[in-house]
């Protein structure tokens, strides 16, 4: 069970494309810091249709490496962002102004279970979110090229 008390209750009013559009304006200036927790904009190409997608994410940091949660809020299903890169790891992510190409890897076992905490320091809604859905929500490691 998680702490309920860790809830963060959310403030929506920058989401999706705007909250890209907003992050790539000010170089995340706006939209880098949501909520409390610190979010990344990731660039994926289209599982379906080939073309660039962008999602703002909420990220955590190990050392070089970032590390976002496929969780949809605890959805069944897992985020298209997800199936994006499940078909093409290759991926740019941009982190305040710096843009960067990256590698995404689910990882599993103890990394995973290592890397969920992590995660939660920065968003502990995520817990919530795992017990909101069946699936096993997943962990991914973005590794930037350098």
């Amino acid at each position: 069970m998680s702490d309920a008390s860790r809830y963060v209750q959310t403030d929506i009013s920058l989401l999706n494309q705007e909250h890209v559009k907003r992050y790539r304006e000010t170089n995340g200036e706006v939209g880098h810091l949501w909520n409390g927790a610190t979010a990344l904009l990731l660039t994926t190409i289209g599982n379906k249709s080939g073309e660039p997608r962008t999602t703002p994410l909420i990220y955590a940091q190990e050392g070089d490496d970032y590390v976002i949660i496929a969780s949809k809020g605890g959805a069944p299903t897992h985020p298209a962002w997800y199936l994006n890169i499940s078909k093409t790891p290759e991926v740019e992510i941009q982190v305040l102004d710096k843009v960067m190409k990256a590698t995404a890897v689910t990882v599993e076992g103890a990394e995973r279970d290592h890397l969920w905490k992590v995660a939660t320091e920065v968003w502990p809604n995520y817990d919530q979110y795992a017990e909101r859905t069946e699936r096993l929500i997943p962990v991914v490691k973005l590794t930037p090229h350098n």
